[in-house]
C-alpha cells in the first residue's frame, strides 16, 4: 500500500473516532445534564418573545442526527403576554425534535440546527381589535445594552412540520386559513439581507378564506410541492419564486409576495389545460356558483392574480383570471357555443378604485368567434357586469345561410330550405340565475330569398324576404316579402314590449300586421283552420330555446290589417278586400270585413274557434244588392242541393246570423248551421225549381212555375242544422201568388203549408196596390202541404189541417 494512502486512511479514521468521541460526549453530556440543556434550549428560543415558550420535559434521540446530537421537547407550549385573554394557544405540540451542534453544546453555548414540529397545532389568531398572537414575535425593547452579535440570535437550518394543523383565524378581517400539515419541509440560509429557504410541502386545505361570509377557496384541495422562499429586511415581505405547486393534483405555477408589517399579499397564478369546472371549484362559492352556470368542454389555459393590500377595506382581496379558449365547445343557459374562440378575463373591480366585491364584477369575452345553433357568431367583445345583479352586454353580428338552423334550434317546427341571413344586434339584458330577462336589443336582422317550411301549419314560403329590426324593447318587421303558392304578401308589423314579454309572458305580446297582396288565393291559408301538427319533443340544451320559441308563435296575439286586390277561394271571386282580423290562441276573429263580391257589398264580422275534430263559427254578415245566382255559386249553395244558384236570379240584400262548422279543409258541415236570415229578394227569378214545378203540374198546368219572376220579397229564414224554419211569408210572383210557412229540411222532416190563390195575378196588373191586397186571396185557394216522400224527395199534398 503506498504511503500517501496509508496516511489518508489513518486522518480518516482519525476524523471518524474524533466524531465519534465528539458525539458520545455531546450524548453524555446532554444525559448527565437535561435540565440544564432543556433551559439552555428553551432560553435560546425564548430570544426576543413577548411570551414564552415552555415544555414539559425532554429526552435526548441520540441517532436522529448523527453526528450531530439531538432532544425530544415534550409537551411544548408557545404563549403570547396576552394569552389569559383570548386563550389560543400559538403552539401546542406533542413532541419538538431539536437537532444541536455538538461543540456549541460543550463550549456551553447552545446552536440548534434543526426543529422538527410534531403532532402539533399551531393557532395564529387576531382578534377583532387587530391584535395578534404573533404579537410574541415582536421585538422587546431596546436596553443600554451593548446588542447581541448576529450569531447570537436563532437561525435554525432546518425546520420540519410533521402532522400538523396550521390555522390563521382573523375575526378583524373575516379570513381562515385551516391547513392539515402531512409534512413541511425548510432548508434555510441566513444572509444578511434576510434568509432563503427551499420548502417541500405536502398538506390539505380545509379553508382558504379570504372572507369567510363568501367561503373558502381550494376548499378540500391537497397542496403538494416545493417552495423557494426569501425573506427581505429591507421589504419586511417574504417572497415565493413561481414554482410549480399541484392543487389537487394539477400542477399549477405559483409565485407569491407577503408583506408582514402590512398583512399584504399578492398571489400569482398559471396553469395550463386544465378543465373549466375544475378552475371553478377552487374558487369561492360566491364566485364558483356564477361560473358553474357555464360550461367548458376541453382543457383551457389561465393566468391570475390576488392581491390584498393589507388595509381590510373590502375584505374581499382583488382577483384577475384571464383565459385562453380555443376551438371549445361552451354551455351557456341558453344553449351551447361551437368551435369557440375567445380570450376571457375576470375581475372583481372592473372601475379602477371602486369597491372590491361582485358589485363591481365583470366577465368578459373579447374576440369572441363561434356558431350557435349552427349559426355563426363574431362578439368584439361581451360583458356580464355586476355579478349581484349581472347586466350582459356585447354586439353580436353573423352571416349564415338559413339551413344551418336546421334540426339545430331544439325544434321540429321549421324546416329552412335556401334563404340567407345577416344580423348586427347590440344586446343588453338583465342576468336572473344566468337567464337573461328583461332585455334590451338594438339592431336588425336581414333575411333574404328565403324558402320556409312551417311545420305545425303545413304552411310553405318561397321567395321570402323580410328585416327585422330592434329598437330596445320593441320589435319591427319592414319590407316582408312572402309568397305561398300563387299568393303574394306584403308584410310590415311593429310588436311592442316584445323582448320583455318574449321571456316573461308570451300571451301578453300584440302583434300589430300589415299586410297587402296584388292576389290572394285564400284555400293556400287553410293550414290556419287545422290544429298545430305534434312535433317531437327536444331535450338538451336546445329544449330552452324550442319551448320559448313554440309558447311565442302559438300564445301570443296577433291584429291583421288585410288589404287584397283579388281573393280567391274555390269559386267565391272578391274585390278590394279590406279586413281586420284577430289571432289568439285557438280563435280567428273576424273584427271587420269588407268586400266587393257578386256585383254588391259583403261586410261581416265573427270568429272561428279551432277545435280537435273541425272549428266552430259564429259570423254577423250584410249583404248589399248582390246577385243571388253568383252569390249562391260562390258558397257552393251553403252545403244543400235543393235551391241552387241554377234555380236563382236576381239580386239579394240580407243581415244573417249564423253559426255553425267548417272542416280543417274549409267545408260547411252539412246539417251545422243554425242562426237567423232576414233577406230580401229584387227583381229576382225562382228558375226550374223542383218543388214548384211539381206545384205547376198538380194544379197549374197552364201557367209557367218553371221561370216565376219576383219584383220584391221580403223574408225571415231561421236555420236549426239540416232544418230551416220559414217565418209566414207572402210571395208575389209572375205566375201565382202564395202564402208559405213551414220547415224545410235538407233531410227529412219538410213540412211547408201553401196556400195558394189560384186567381191568375195576370189578371189583376191593373188594379191599385191596395186592390190588389184585398183581390189576392179571393176565389178558389188551394191548401197544400209539401212533405217528404218514400224516395227521399218531396211530395205535395192537400193540407186538410189548414187554418
Amino acid at each position: 500500500m503506498k504511503r500517501w494512502l496509508k496516511i489518508s486512511l489513518k486522518i480518516v479514521s482519525v476524523l471518524v473516532v474524533l466524531i465519534i468521541l465528539t458525539w458520545l460526549a455531546g450524548a453524555f453530556y446532554i444525559s448527565r445534564n437535561k435540565k440544564e440543556v432543556l433551559a439552555s434550549i428553551l432560553s435560546q428560543l425564548n430570544k426576543n418573545l413577548n411570551g414564552q415558550i415552555t415544555a414539559t420535559s425532554m429526552e435526548p434521540t441520540l441517532l436522529k442526527s448523527f453526528p450531530g446530537v439531538s432532544v425530544s421537547l415534550n409537551g411544548v407550549l408557545l404563549r403570547d403576554s396576552l394569552w389569559n385573554q383570548h386563550k389560543h394557544d400559538l403552539l401546542k405540540a406533542q413532541d419538538i425534535d431539536v437537532s444541536l451542534n455538538v461543540l456549541s453544546l460543550i463550549v456551553g453555548n447552545i446552536n440548534i440546527k434543526r426543529i422538527a414540529i410534531n403532532n402539533a397545532s399551531i393557532y395564529i389568531y387576531t382578534d377583532s381589535t387587530g391584535y395578534s398572537n404573533t404579537s410574541i414575535f415582536k421585538s422587546k425593547p431596546k436596553t443600554d445594552e451593548k446588542s447581541s452579535s448576529k450569531s447570537s440570535a436563532l437561525e435554525v437550518k432546518k425546520i420540519d412540520f410533521n402532522k400538523v394543523s396550521l390555522i390563521l383565524d382573523n375575526k378583524k378581517r373575516f379570513k381562515l386559513f385551516n391547513f392539515d400539515i402531512d409534512q413541511i419541509q425548510g432548508r434555510m440560509e441566513y444572509p444578511d439581507s434576510g434568509w432563503t429557504g427551499k420548502i417541500k410541502l405536502m398538506t390539505k386545505v380545509n379553508s382558504f378564506a379570504f372572507n369567510t361570509r363568501k367561503g373558502s377557496f381550494l376548499k378540500d384541495k391537497t397542496l403538494e410541492g416545493t417552495l423557494n422562499a426569501r425573506y427581505s429586511r429591507d421589504l419586511d415581505a417574504v417572497i415565493l419564486n413561481p414554482e410549480i405547486l399541484k392543487i389537487g393534483g394539477h400542477p399549477f405555477k405559483i409565485g407569491a409576495k407577503i408583506e408582514l408589517d402590512r398583512s399584504a399579499f399578492a398571489i400569482s397564478i398559471a396553469v395550463d389545460d386544465i378543465l373549466f369546472r375544475d378552475v371553478a371549484l377552487l374558487l369561492s362559492p360566491n364566485i364558483s356558483s356564477k361560473l358553474l352556470k357555464f360550461g367548458i368542454e376541453k382543457p383551457i389555459n389561465i393566468r391570475g392574480n390576488i392581491v390584498d393590500d393589507g388595509s381590510g377595506k373590502y375584505g374581499d382581496p382583488l382577483i384577475k383570471v384571464g383565459i385562453t379558449v380555443r376551438d371549445n365547445v361552451v354551455s351557456i343557459p341558453a344553449g351551447k357555443l361551437t368551435a369557440c374562440n375567445f380570450d376571457g378575463s375576470f375581475t372583481n373591480q372592473d372601475t379602477v378604485g371602486g369597491i372590491i366585491g361582485d358589485e363591481n364584477s365583470s366577465i368578459k369575452f373579447h374576440k369572441l368567434t363561434a356558431k350557435y345553433f349552427n349559426a355563426p357568431l363574431k362578439i368584439d367583445t361581451f360583458t356580464v357586469n355586476n355579478l349581484a345583479r349581472p347586466i350582459a352586454t356585447g354586439l353580436v353580428t353573423s352571416q349564415f345561410p338559413l339551413s344551418n338552423l336546421n334540426n339545430s334550434i331544439g325544434t321540429n317546427d321549421f324546416d329552412f330550405k335556401n334563404g340567407t341571413a345577416n344580423l348586427r344586434l347590440y344586446c343588453k339584458a338583465d342576468i336572473d340565475n344566468f337567464s337573461f330577462t328583461k332585455p334590451v336589443v338594438s339592431g336588425k336582422i336581414q333575411i333574404a330569398d328565403a324558402d320556409i317550411l312551417y311545420i305545425p301549419r303545413k304552411l310553405h314560403l318561397v321567395k321570402s324576404a323580410l328585416n327585422i329590426n330592434f329598437n330596445q324593447n320593441d320589435l319591427s318587421i319592414q319590407n316582408g316579402h312572402f309568397q305561398l303558392g300563387k299568393s303574394e304578401l306584403n308584410v310590415s308589423c311593429s310588436i311592442a314590449n316584445f323582448a320583455n314579454l318574449y321571456y316573461t309572458a308570451p300571451e301578453k305580446i300584440l302583434v300589430n300586421l300589415k299586410m297587402s297582396s296584388p292576389q290572394l288565393y285564400l284555400k293556400e291559408f287553410l293550414p290556419f283552420l287545422g290544429p298545430r301538427t305534434a312535433k317531437k319533443k327536444s331535450n338538451g340544451n336546445k329544449q330552452v330555446v324550442s319551448k320559448e320559441l313554440s309558447n311565442v308563435l302559438e300564445l301570443s296575439k296577433m291584429n291583421i290589417r288585410l288589404t287584397v286586390d283579388k281573393a280567391i277561394y274555390d269559386n267565391f271571386l272578391a274585390k278590394n278586400l279590406d279586413a281586420d282580423i284577430s289571432l289568439r290562441g285557438g280563435g280567428i276573429f273576424f273584427n271587420k270585413i269588407s268586400v266587393a263580391h257578386a256585383g254588391g257589398q259583403l261586410a261581416l264580422n265573427g270568429n272561428i274557434m279551432q277545435e280537435t275534430a273541425s272549428n266552430s263559427f259564429k259570423i254577423s254578415s250584410k249583404i248589399s244588392h248582390v246577385s243571388v245566382k253568383d252569390f249562391f255559386y260562390s258558397f257552393d249553395n251553403f252545403g244543400q242541393n235543393t235551391i241552387t244558384n241554377k234555380n236563382l236570379k236576381g239580386y239579394l240584400s240580407a243581415l244573417a246570423n249564423i253559426s255553425g262548422k267548417i272542416s280543417h279543409t274549409g267545408k260547411i258541415l252539412p246539417r251545422s248551421i243554425n242562426g237567423k236570415v232576414v233577406f230580401n229578394l229584387n227583381n229576382a227569378a225562382l228558375v226550374n225549381f223542383d218543388p214548384m214545378v211539381k206545384v205547376g203540374k198538380f194544379a197549374f198546368a197552364n201557367r209557367n212555375l218553371s221561370n216565376v219572376e219576383i219584383k220584391n220579397l221580403d223574408g225571415t229564414l231561421n236555420v236549426r242544422g239540416d232544418k230551416v224554419e220559414i217565418s209566414p211569408m207572402q210571395v208575389n210572383s209572375s205566375a201565382l201568388n202564395f202564402n208559405v210557412k213551414g220547415t224545410y229540411a235538407l233531410g227529412s222532416g219538410t213540412n211547408v203549408e201553401m196556400d195558394i190563390p189560384l186567381r191568375n195575378p195576370k189578371g189583376d196588373e191593373n188594379l191599385t196596390r191596395s186592390e190588389k191586397r184585398e183581390a189576392r186571396m179571393r176565389g178558389i185557394v188551394l191548401h197544400l202541404k209539401a212533405i217528404d216522400d218514400e224516395k227521399g224527395g218531396i211530395k205535395i199534398r192537400w193540407n186538410k189541417d189548414h187554418d
